[in-house]
């Protein structure tokens, strides 16, 4: 209960000794009645204030929408009206419309495309700490709002790591940068990808300075670990030049808690959190210890189908192999196997376009047995992190086992 709130109540209690309750003492004067009927109205303006202050809002501005009550409908609903909201934005600079319909088809191209797993965790994080099946519509769309920044997150870090790795498909369509009228331009669409994350988080959390600041911090802190996490990934090993000796289990998972375990794990739920008004420094790092332990076995995941996966299902088509990347099966494989085996590796990994040389590596991978290392990884993890939630004190612990059992054996 907050002070004013007490304040309140003490003195609502008191009105009726005022009014009539016998007096020992002379009863007071009218000056004195007239402070305290003075005190009293202030104190109810400042709840009042508090009420309205504490009250979700959107933005005066905000696009109208009807939401149906359906969780990804509403979702989708949402993110419509954020595109509206960011072309508006755009409108102001009074650019020629080729403008608002390329950034239109940007975000539409590159954003909504994905699971969304990572804006959903916002939402559901959010309710798990508010301890609430059902939201408010004004609760729903700041929540997706906030969500929505994640997936423009992970949509600018695609585009680009589209172009450094030279990927061909993502999401079940050709890249971004591989369109016609994109090519490298696909750089600076990345570069605007990310200022529309801080357009809507603005827009939607501004006028709040605490949360915003909190909000932002969080956002940008993660952007920076992102790419500290794709700059090992890039410079551990150089595109066609096979060093082993830079490749281990560790290097392996510091590459995957930054580029990875970061912004699709942690930042979801410390947004949430965040927005739900948790404030205590213990909780959040409880929640970045499992999200870096449910991260890294998504990664390894990744790994896995990016090397075994169909490409149907998954939606891009594996090069790891091809890229000469520090990944959790050649790790594996360099760990067990002979030294025929690692100087047949080292011939044929990284050879770029070469089918003939990954299938000799994936050959070795077969030999080795590495998918059941994979299989037994995946149970071990599973295990291990399932016990670390059941260990969680002073939150919900279900946003926990939500993430766990949305990866856990997942097929893309």
């Amino acid at each position: 209960m907050s002070a004013a709130t007490v304040m309140l109540a003490a003195g609502v209690a008191f009105l009726p000794y005022l009014a009539k309750a016998p007096l020992p003492l002379p009863p007071p004067s009218s000056d004195v009645l007239s402070v305290l009927l003075a005190t009293l109205l202030v104190l109810v303006a400042t709840l009042i204030a508090l009420v309205l202050k504490s009250t979700p809002k959107l933005p005066p501005d905000a696009a109208p929408m009807k939401l149906t009550g359906d969780l990804m409908k509403d979702f989708m609903i949402v993110f419509e009206g954020l595109t509206k909201e960011v072309i508006a934005d755009v409108n102001q600079y009074k650019l020629p419309p080729r403008t608002a319909e390329y950034m239109k088809r940007l975000m539409e191209y590159n954003v909504p495309k994905g699971k969304l797993t990572r804006g959903l965790t916002v939402i559901q994080a959010y309710k798990s700490i508010k301890k609430a099946d059902k939201i408010s519509d004004v609760e729903f769309r700041r929540a997706a709002a906030l969500g929505w920044t994640v997936e423009w997150l992970q949509a600018q870090f695609l585009v680009m790591d589209d172009i450094m790795d030279a990927s061909e498909t993502r999401r079940g369509q050709p890249c971004w940068y591989l369109l016609p009228d994109v090519k490298l331009n696909a750089i600076n669409d990345g570069l605007l990808l990310e200022c529309q994350i801080y357009v809507i988080l603005k827009k939607y959390f501004g006028a709040e300075t605490e949360l915003y600041v909190q909000l932002f911090q969080l956002i940008q802190e993660t952007t920076h670990q992102t790419a500290l996490g794709q700059f090992l990934d890039l410079t551990t090993s150089e595109p066609h030049k096979v060093d082993f000796g830079r490749f281990s289990l560790d290097v392996y998972s510091d590459i995957v808690i930054y580029k990875t375990a970061f912004y699709s794990f942690y930042l979801p739920c410390a947004l949430g959190m965040r927005l739900a008004g948790v404030n205590d420094p213990k909780l959040y790092d409880l929640a970045k210890t499992i999200c870096i332990e449910i991260g890294h076995l998504f990664q390894v995941q990744d790994d896995y189908l990016d090397c075994y996966g169909d490409p149907d299902t998954i939606g891009k088509i594996g090069t790891d192999i091809r890229d000469n990347k520090c990944g959790w099966l050649i790790n594996r494989a360099l760990a067990k196997c002979s030294v025929e085996q690692r100087k047949e590796l080292e011939k044929n990994y990284a050879k770029g376009v070469d089918a003939s040389a990954e299938a000799k590596v994936k050959k070795i991978f077969k030999d080795l047995d590495v998918e059941s290392d994979f299989r037994a990884h995946e149970e071990a993890a599973y295990k291990k992190i399932t016990a670390m939630i059941a260990e969680v004190k002073g939150m919900p612990s279900d946003i926990f086992t939500f993430l766990l059992e949305k990866i856990y054996k997942r097929k893309k």
